[in-house]
């Protein structure tokens, strides 16, 4: 059966702002062969047409409907809850717009949700206020559970760490919506007008795009271009179901039988 394919980004096109190579020989593969395709991206902070620009540098040229991020799953999964909510953000640029988009008014007080993004301009007081709206009452939800880097001189905390203050000063548990939740994995294979059994996401994680694949019934492909490297796959109690090296590996149009 032909497949569509949901493809991570840092890691699987590129690492940082280097291109990884034969990468964009990739992406103009399946532009050429018409196969369905879109970047899915825990990135809340990045807007679409950050996301094509970046891409347009690296010298891959692609539309902004190939773009799908943890911004848009968000605002999408705020509006299916509560149609015309509205929400106290921590978070910037591609979540903002997200949220706009699906109706969703930010607010300063009294919110239906409490939503955590990327962002290097949280402070204290801002997560202080988050804590006690979330106490009183707003939902917590965040947009992906990445963890930082921990690489010295790095420029924000990470939504992990800042959603670890909010969770522990609340007690309550925060709502996931992207990677490897199937909020995010339902939603962008929807976007590409897939069904489960024609998706088959590529990703270089194993405790985002790979788990979230399993759980979601796609066909997975782990690239060792990012940051999992072949020796740690035994620790895990799933498997991709290809492992390869780089995305330039791969003969297409992609068949799995």
């Amino acid at each position: 059966m032909a497949q569509g394919l949901l493809i991570d980004m840092d890691g699987v096109i590129y690492s940082g702002d280097a291109l990884i190579p034969g990468a964009d020989k990739f992406i103009a593969r399946l532009l050429e062969q018409k196969i369905p395709f879109m970047f899915m991206t825990n990135n809340s902070q990045r807007t679409r047409v950050d996301a094509v620009r970046k891409l347009e540098k690296l010298g891959i040229k692609v539309s902004e409907d190939h773009v799908y991020t943890s911004a848009m799953a968000t605002g999408k999964f705020l509006a299916s809850q509560i149609p015309g909510g509205t929400a106290y953000v921590l978070g910037e640029g591609g979540l903002i717009s997200s949220l706009h988009e699906n109706g969703i008014t930010l607010v300063n007080s009294d919110p239906d949700f409490v939503v955590l993004g990327e962002g290097r301009n949280f402070t204290l007081e801002m997560v202080q206020k988050a804590v006690d709206m979330v106490l009183a009452g707003a939902k917590f939800v965040i947009t992906n559970r990445d963890p930082s880097p921990k690489k010295k001189g790095w420029d924000n905390l990470g939504i992990a760490a800042t959603s670890a203050m909010i969770e522990e000063a609340t007690g309550v548990r925060a709502f996931v919506v992207g990677k490897p939740s199937p909020v995010m994995m339902r939603s962008a294979r929807k976007a590409l007008g897939l069904e489960t059994a024609e998706t088959t996401i590529i990703g270089d994680t194993m405790d985002t795009d790979i788990r979230g694949g399993v759980q979601m019934g796609y066909k997975t492909i782990l690239v060792l271009s990012g940051i999992t490297k072949r020796d740690t796959l035994s620790r895990y109690a799933y498997k991709p179901d290809l492992v390869i090296d780089s995305v330039n590996e791969l003969n297409l149009p992609l068949t799995w039988w």
